[in-house]
């Protein structure tokens, strides 16, 4: 945990709630923390919707009081539509929630207490759309701080991973779902926040209404991705994210694309920031954002533009594990990226199960993986809890063509993104590839390193995709997640590739059989030897931040993530918890419980039983009123269609005042 700092240079004013007009007559609410007196400050802007007032209360102060305290005005903003400010929230990343960010940013700047220079920070939705309010070039925003995000909406976010249907597309429109019909706090927000409320659940429908109608890579998921033009970015930006994060990708790409200044940090953590972890060591996070902010906005000499262009966590080899709260490893860093000091070494899936520098004969492999690889993936996007991590990945073995090297007789270090180039053939037009790369232990023990997904429809482009032809023969890249990894004396390199990797990636409608062209099928890896400048990087400050407002965590009955194998009917089920807690906030005497649950649910043999449930439950009990939530959901699919169900229950002191149901079929599209 970080420690906590209470003397700073600047006394703290904190305004709870300050409203912000936009042109056409919309408030935003926000919370703003500003060194107190006279005198205009840069500001620092976090722009999100998950309810500044009772959401992100408890940990807003540790970081906003302690850069407010640095001599920064700091603002914790609503998205459109949520917490108290005014209008609806329609869908995540739209051009409404872009344009309002260009009207905020140029607000601020126009304060009195602002000297016309702003920063945006943020981490998960808030890295996305700071990198997209930059692109749409506001003047005064003078730098962005992304961290935990992507810049392919499509691809390499939540929903269409590889171009297969993730999990948690279904899964992260239920629990928005659950946060888009809360009420507005009527302390704050005065008479009008009831019929603000019904509004709200009125207008609240499941987004993946939305996702599901657009399976290929189209206008609709272009529009959020600033990998479409990196040019458009034209302000400094510091990106960082972890390796359990699935969004560490996004740092190196966006590093090599970028033509404004740029600096990436990526270390062991999972989603989060990097002062406050659940996966050590944490840092001096904070301190690197003043430093940063105080390069570009206050023109101080931090020096931390004379430092690595990228710098990240080299992992040492972990045995497997469902939860690690520490990762061993060190900071290494690159001047530039992409690297000139990493190579690429060539390693041949060759017959046998042999994974070696020299291409064999080519020998055909055929493989139709059971729907039970997979079970062994862990989470997606992992905040670090327990039971998030892949465990022995020698179960999921038993179902994909396994290949691996003989045990190195030295340390290979990579760093980077792997790449499995394949030759192979099909018998059905639809099937999707996963791969895992693996450290396999002296005795056997195999640990995920990364993985990667595509369906392989699309494996010329996300925005074409084109069927297969049974028994033609296709070569294809699948891109894994990149990775920091050192692979130890005695230990072996292993990779996996299987038909299936549920619940991971939705399955194929059919069992698909592919043929691997042995011989003709290479892995790529980045290797990186170690380099004496890395001994020299300027050691982190520790982690510390500001005291965060007074509340108290209560323990909540709530279900485990689960794996169950029934052995006699053939049926897997794995149970995803989420957002299972409840808090008290004790100077505005409100409490917040929540408690949902993601269940995915397949009979061997059959990828159209595959079914996916949701539920989830939220209540804010004011000393006037007890808001509440309650809605289910239901995915399943036939050979054609995907089927979403969905209810929802809106509450006020335990009476019903609104509900809603959906039923929908949504044509696949080559998924």
């Amino acid at each position: 945990m970080p420690q906590i700092r209470t003397d700073f240079p600047f006394d703290v004013e904190v305004t709870e709630t300050l409203w912000i007009p936009l042109p056409d007559g919309t408030r935003l609410a926000a919370k703003l923390w500003r060194p107190m007196g006279a005198g205009r400050h840069p500001a620092i802007l976090e722009y999100l919707p998950y309810r500044h007032r009772d959401g992100t209360r408890a940990r807003d102060q540790g970081m906003h009081g302690y850069l407010a305290g640095h001599g920064y005005a700091c603002l914790r903003v609503d998205i459109r539509g949520m917490g108290n400010s005014e209008g609806l929230l329609l869908d995540e990343y739209s051009v409404q929630e872009q344009l309002d960010g260009v009207d905020l940013v140029a607000w601020i700047a126009a304060q009195d207490w602002c000297d016309g220079q702003v920063a945006m920070i943020g981490i998960s939705w808030s890295g996305f759309n700071g990198l997209q309010i930059a692109a749409r070039r506001p003047p005064a925003l003078k730098t962005v701080i992304t961290v935990g995000f992507t810049d392919d909406r499509f691809a390499t976010d939540v929903h269409y991973v590889g171009g297969c249907l993730s999990k948690d597309n279904f899964d992260w429109s239920a629990t928005m779902l659950a946060q888009n019909d809360l009420p507005p706090d009527p302390a704050e927000f005065g008479p009008g926040w009831r019929t603000e409320w019904l509004k709200r659940a009125e207008a609240n429908e499941p987004w993946a209404h939305i996702w599901f109608a657009h399976q290929r890579r189209d206008a609709y998921w272009r529009q959020g991705s600033v990998c479409e033009d990196y040019s458009a970015i034209q302000v400094p930006v510091y990106a960082v994210s972890g390796w359990a994060d699935n969004y560490s990708e996004a740092v190196p790409r966006l590093l090599a694309n970028l033509k404004s200044p740029a600096r990436g940090l990526i270390g062991p953590w999972a989603h989060s920031f990097p002062q406050e972890v659940a996966v050590e060591p944490a840092i001096g996070w904070l301190q690197e954002v003043l430093r940063w902010c105080g390069h570009w906005m206050k023109g101080a000499q931090t020096g931390i533009m004379d430092e690595p262009m990228l710098r990240v966590w080299m992992q040492e080899p972990a045995r497997p594990a469902t939860c690690y709260t520490k990762r061993a490893g060190r900071w290494v860093g690159e001047a530039i990226w992409p690297s000139p000091h990493i190579t690429e070494l060539a390693l041949h899936l060759n017959a046998g199960g042999l994974l070696s520098i020299g291409a064999g004969p080519v020998v055909p492999a055929s493989l139709c993986s059971p729907l039970w690889v997979g079970l062994t993936a862990g989470e997606v996007g992992r905040y670090g809890g327990d039971a998030d991590w892949p465990t022995d990945q020698r179960l999921d073995d038993g179902g994909s063509l396994v290949y691996r090297s003989a045990p190195l007789q030295a340390r290979c270090e990579i760093m980077g993104a792997p790449r499995l180039h394949l030759r192979f053939s099909v018998d059905k037009p639809v099937a999707l590839a996963a791969v895992r790369l693996n450290d396999i232990w002296p005795d056997g023990a195999s640990s995920r390193v990364t993985v990667g997904l595509l369906n392989l429809t699309h494996r010329d482009s996300h925005e074409d995709p084109q069927p297969l032809v049974p028994g033609q023969i296709y070569e294809a890249i699948v891109e894994l997640d990149d990775i920091a990894h050192a692979f130890a004396p005695g230990h072996s390199i292993g990779v996996s590739l299987s038909t299936s990797y549920y619940p991971i990636a939705h399955p194929s409608p059919e069992m698909a059989t592919l043929t691997l062209h042995q011989g003709a099928s290479r892995l790529i890896l980045p290797q990186r030897p170690p380099q004496p400048s890395d001994a020299d990087l300027r050691a982190f400050d520790p982690p510390e931040q500001a005291e965060n407002s007074p509340h108290t965590y209560r323990s909540t009955e709530g279900a485990p993530r689960r794996v169950t194998h029934d052995l006699l009917t053939g049926r897997y089920q794995v149970d995803f918890p989420r957002w299972t807690y409840a808090v008290d906030f004790h100077d505005i005497a409100t409490t917040v419980t929540s408690a949902g649950m993601v269940r995915h649910e397949v009979c061997e043999g059959d990828p159209l039983s595959a079914v996916t449930t949701t539920e989830y439950t939220v209540s804010i009990a004011r000393p006037d009123a007890t808001a509440g939530h309650h809605s289910t959901g239901r995915l399943s699919c036939d050979a054609t269609h995907f089927r979403l169900q969905s209810q929802l229950t809106v509450t006020e002191n335990g009476q019903t005042i609104f509900e809603c149901s959906w039923d929908k079929r949504i044509a696949r599209d080559l998924m």
